[in-house]
């Protein structure tokens, strides 16, 4: 059975009704309210969304049997899963975030460049992060120039480095 994928975070109470700030990583933020029962990574808990809210950047949402701002206060920082099978079908192109973190990062000769160790998104396109064996992260645009290949089933990413990045200086001769 696949790894359970991370949904959404639980963040401070809201109100003094058991209200919660929630933080989604579904591309519909409210689909949280239509997967059924949500998870706690190991599944000791589960937790119902009962109803949902848009907030400036977070939902309010009410959890089935948190009923007060102390029940919300101990969910604090919570995150919260669905099964692998819940999640649709992804089209071609697209990629859940969990299926490529872990895969080798090869260039286009096949020799290694590390691991993919995060997707990141801070506004302007998505970042794909690779840690190298030595040294600092590579932090590069997930773009099919970049990126050409996504095998999952080889468990590969080949990256394409670009020649020069914007902000570099050139080596003296």
């Amino acid at each position: 059975m696949a790894a359970p994928i991370c949904v959404a975070r639980i963040g401070a109470a809201h109100g003094v009704r058991g209200a919660v700030r929630l933080w989604t990583f579904t591309e519909d933020p409210f689909a949280v309210k239509d997967y059924g029962p949500l998870t706690t990574k190991d599944g000791a808990r589960q937790f119902e969304v009962t109803h949902v809210r848009e907030a400036k950047d977070h939902l309010v949402a009410t959890l089935k049997g948190i009923a007060t701002r102390e029940d919300a206060e101990r969910l604090n920082g919570l995150e919260l899963y669905i099964a692998r099978e819940k999640l649709p079908e992804t089209d071609e192109g697209e990629y859940y975030h969990a299926d490529l973190i872990g895969l080798a990062a090869v260039n286009a000769a096949d020799e290694p460049l590390g691991r993919v160790t995060a997707i990141h998104n801070f506004g302007a396109g998505d970042i794909i992060e690779i840690a190298p064996p030595q040294g600092p992260t590579m932090l590069l645009p997930f773009t099919n120039a970049v990126v050409p290949t996504v095998d999952l089933a080889g468990g590969r990413v080949v990256i394409e480095l670009p020649r020069e990045i914007e902000g570099d200086e050139p080596n003296p001769s």
